[in-house]
């Protein structure tokens, strides 16, 4: 799991168990947002657990619960957080195997869930499904948690344990399980503890490392696998600032800023490039300018001042993050890119332009639609080779488009019907520019054709013509780009399957190209080789076009739909078609609309969505596979500024540039990294 600066909560890997809260059991191999969640400034992870702290001192809990280590007095499993009863003024969380605890801001500790071993540390051995006040501690400041074992820092630098201690865990110098807290002795000026399965570390004020517990893996990091009883120190370590520990290894952070680890490697979890245990500390390879360190069962994580995530270790769920299920034996990053500028959907492939000007893409790429150079299909994204300066971009059923800062523009994808506008009609699998074109301030892509406005206001179009959709007043398909007949003015363009629709300065619409379900909106089903005004529309500010139907918004924030009603798509509480444009039911505030192959989208001035029509992949974000004939709000979505619509999925922008998607997910459109076919709700894309 990893917090934002945001207060959001993001999570991956294995999630049978639902510890990472989305709603879900589907492991996740890139992160995922944890709905429900903000003002977080702290969070733990068990086993199959998870723990968070809200900045009003609360504690929220999700996932495995058979022994009441989510705390809410069940022992139910929660795939989505929920608050743990009875606690306030919490200021810091530690979860163990299968239990919990917290320490308040009065310095008293907190505990439940599992107590077998006496790990709750309230003298008794019964489960605790609430939280218990653990006797004769007060003045802590931090907790941690092992499989079966508890410790805890008190102010004065001293350190307590109690639980489990048949490997010396506890550090008492026995091996007799404690079930309230004991002193661990020879230990003063601790600042920090952590806790592995069944072994202990600390680190003192002068930044040096204490060990004690198991040791078969040489997890302790004293040249040996013995266990020990009591503290030792780890030898050759200095200058400690941070520790971290899980299962059979450890981790450090010094402060030149560089990782060291030692213990159990089998799966690469000590990041040396190797998977031979270490008895003593090794440098992790390729990090610097770490701040903060992680260990989970077998791998780890660590997070550097420029707020990346890197991993490495085990990897078969996926807890990397980097979009694999392979493992890694030194760090490598998290998959995360932010800074999303603009996005567009192809029928199973998306684009994104970043702010630095690059484009990403990810998909279905059978031919070549995301112009890496190759046909292979992308869960996550992968950049567009050779091209800068981008500012928009836009997606055909099977080809893409780009347009550069020096108002060319660039295609690539399929090219069968000349759509590419090379004057082939070969596919391409890398950007070519779009001979004879300048001055491109927008463009836009349909099934087969594309469109693109020059600045002069006059349109332009290539591609596929069989319905007139080129709008030249001929069915002759055109392998370059054309003028469109009778346009002057125009300030936006949008595309359907084979229509096309363009607004003029003097907020009028003008539509061209196949009109069987009405979609030109002239009240007739005739199809036009050249545009037609949209009768009794005013004011538009904004056009979307859907495989056979079109939207409009209106400066007064009202949205019109007319063509065909499939599925509800036109909002009308119908699903009849319509020649004319009507209003769609009960959306204000409108300021951008998208539409898909049969469903439709907008965003409201107070940044949230709604949706409507086609719901059978989840396209619209609310849960639910049932089609909606009035707009839905898609729940947990606010602050959009962008939103796009593909075949049958969808994506937004958030205003801190970060992507969310849902729908169809099958050829990995929505750019989580999968495995899901189809996502419900939003989920983090992997920008």
């Amino acid at each position: 799991m990893a917090v934002r600066p945001d207060g959001t909560v993001w999570a991956w890997g294995y999630n049978a168990y639902g510890q990472l809260g989305d709603g879900t059991s589907s492991q996740h191999p890139v992160p995922v947002a944890v709905p429900g969640l903000s003002g977080v400034v702290s969070v733990a992870a068990g086993s199959n657990h998870s723990l968070a702290v809200r900045s009003d001192g609360t504690v929220w809990a999700w996932g495995y619960n058979a022994y009441g280590q989510v705390g809410d007095g069940t022992t139910s499993r929660r795939p989505v957080p929920g608050a743990v009863q009875g606690l306030s003024g919490v200021v810091a969380v530690a979860a163990g195997d299968s239990h919990s605890l917290a320490v308040r801001s009065d310095g008293t500790v907190w505990a439940w869930g599992n107590n077998s071993s006496g790990q709750v540390g309230d003298g008794t051995t019964s489960q605790r499904t609430v939280p218990v006040a653990i006797q004769g501690l007060s003045g802590v400041v931090a907790v941690a948690a092992g499989d079966s074992h508890s410790l805890a820092l008190r102010s004065d630098g001293t350190v307590w344990a109690w639980g489990y201690n048949y490997s010396g865990q506890v550090g008492d110098g026995t091996t007799s399980q404690r079930t309230v807290p004991v002193a661990v002795p020879g230990l003063s000026g601790v600042v920090a503890v952590v806790a592995g399965q069944s072994h202990s570390l600390a680190v003192r004020s002068d930044g040096t490392v204490w060990a004690w517990g198991d040791n078969a893996y040489g997890q302790l990091g004293n040249g040996t696998t013995s266990r020990r009883l009591v503290p030792g120190a780890v030898p050759g370590l200095n200058g400690v600032v941070a520790l971290a520990a899980r299962s059979n290894h450890s981790l450090a952070v010094r402060s030149d800023d560089t990782v060291w680890a030692w213990g159990y490697n089998y799966r690469g979890q000590l990041g040396d490039g190797t998977t031979s245990q270490r008895t003593v500390p090794v440098a992790v390879q390729g990090l610097s300018g770490v701040v903060a360190v992680a260990a989970g069962h077998s791998h780890s994580l660590a997070v550097r001042p420029d707020g990346t995530v890197w991993s490495w270790g085990h990897n078969a769920f996926g807890q990397l993050g980097n979009g694999t299920t392979s493992r890694r034996l030194v760090p490598g990053a998290v998959q995360s890119v932010s800074g999303v500028e603009a996005v567009a959907a192809g029928q199973s492939h998306s684009l994104a332009v970043r702010s630095d000007g690059t484009v990403w893409a990810w998909g279905y790429n059978a031919y070549g639609q995301l112009g890496d150079g190759t046909t292979s299909q992308r869960p996550v994204p992968v950049t567009v080779p050779s091209l800068s300066g981008v500012e928009a971009v836009a997606a055909g059923s099977n080809h893409s488009l780009a347009l550069r800062s020096d108002g060319t523009v660039w295609t690539w994808g399929y090219n069968y019907s000349g759509q590419v506008g090379d004057g082939t009609t070969s596919q391409r699998t890398v950007p070519v520019a779009v001979p004879g074109l300048s001055g491109v301030v927008a463009v836009a892509g349909g099934h087969s054709h594309s469109v693109a406005l020059r600045s002069n206001g006059t349109v332009w179009a290539w591609g596929a013509n069989g319905n007139g959709q080129v709008g030249d007043g001929t069915r002759t398909r055109r392998l370059v780009p054309v003028a469109v007949q009778g346009l002057s003015g125009v300030v936006a363009v949008a595309v359907g399957q084979s229509h096309s629709l363009a607004l003029r300065s003097d907020g009028t619409v003008w539509a061209w190209g196949y009109n069987y379900s009405g979609q030109l909106g002239d009240g007739t089903t005739s199809q036009s080789t050249v545009p037609v005004a949209v009768p009794g529309l005013s004011g538009v500010v904004a056009v979307a076009a859907g495989q056979s139907h079109s939207l409009a918004v209106r400066s007064d924030g009202t949205v019109w739909a007319w063509g065909d009603n499939g599925s509800g798509r036109l909002g009308d509480g119908t699903t009849g078609r319509s020649l004319v444009p009507g209003a769609v039911q009960g959306l204000s505030g409108v300021v951008a609309v998208a539409a898909g192959d049969s469903h439709s989208l907008a965003v409201r001035l107070d940044g949230t969505m709604w949706a409507w029509g086609a719901n059978a992949y989840g396209q619209l974000g609310d849960g639910t596979t049932s089609q909606r004939t009035v707009p839905v709000a898609v729940p947990g979505l606010s602050g959009v500024v962008a939103v796009t619509a593909g075949y049958n999925h969808s994506l937004m922008v958030h205003s801190d540039g970060i992507m969310r998607g849902w729908g169809s997910n099958e050829d990995g459109q929505i750019g989580d990294g999968g495995p899901t076919d189809y996502a419900y709700t939003p989920v983090l894309s992997l920008f």
